[in-house]
């Protein structure tokens, strides 16, 4: 897809790979709309990659369908929509509020969905546009300590090849990006550090190329790192084997 001059909405923008990724698709000429939910730091990551900034809380029904709005009235269209907000949480599902429980699926999986629905048709319309899901190796193997987290996740992943199907034929590319150890702030606010030594955090920025790449290139799915993708083999190949691992090294985390 042609980038120069599209009309691209990152969600989740206002810090760690959202931010690298909008200021990604600034350089490549694109029209960015950089979303999140701290006013002061939206507005100061727009200032920098020339972007206009929208403000909204995920977790609120009124505030996803306000952004959607927004984003449409903005320049008269979506061309692009990275669904790449989200937040994670590190315990057992029997120590989790409800609520925390609520919030996760409402930021990590429904606003993503109704962002699509909403800005999807538009796109279906013009016969032209990208959705790009940045996902999680945590939704393709599941992290013990992280079972919600990677249940919105895997609804991610089935969601975009269900999606996929839907769109085939109608100018609309369906990409899904799946990092592994990212490092950003993430680790910071879902409760527990990040603490092993392999595998290595890998930088914001190299998501965020991948986020880029996938929808330049209408790509269906990258991997960051690539050799990651290895993980679900083993999985799908020796699930026996693969679970006791798992149970063994505990949660890796993921962003």
């Amino acid at each position: 897809m042609q980038l120069t001059g599209a009309v691209v909405l990152v969600t989740g923008a206002s810090a760690g790979i959202g931010h690298v990724a909008a200021a990604r698709f600034a350089a490549k000429g694109a029209q960015v709309l950089v979303h999140g939910r701290d006013p002061a730091r939206t507005t100061k990551v727009a200032g920098e990659v020339g972007g206009r900034a929208l403000i909204a809380d995920l977790a609120v029904a009124a505030d996803r369908q306000r952004l959607a709005a927004e984003a449409i009235n903005a320049f008269g269209r979506v061309d692009v929509l990275v669904n790449n907000a989200g937040f994670g949480y590190y315990g057992p599902v029997s120590a989790m509020a409800i609520d925390a429980i609520r919030r996760l699926i409402e930021v990590d999986l429904l606003a993503a969905l109704e962002l699509t629905r909403l800005l999807l048709p538009g796109m279906v319309e013009r016969d032209r546009g990208a959705i790009c899901f940045v996902t999680s190796i945590a939704g393709r193997t599941g992290v013990g300590g992280e079972a919600v987290y990677s249940a919105t996740k895997a609804g991610l992943d089935t969601f975009a090849e269900s999606l996929r199907a839907e769109t085939a034929r109608s100018g609309v590319n369906i990409s899904v990006v799946v990092p592994g150890v990212v490092d950003t702030g993430f680790f910071e606010t879902r409760g527990a550090p990040y603490t092993r030594r392999r595998p290595r955090p890998i930088p914001a920025e190299t998501v965020a190329d991948a986020v880029v790449r996938a929808v330049e290139r209408d790509r269906a799915e990258l991997w960051a790192p690539r050799w990651l993708r290895i993980a679900p083999t083993v999985r799908a190949l020796a699930p026996g084997a693969f679970r006791r691992l798992a149970i063994r090294f505990g949660g890796t985390g993921s962003p």
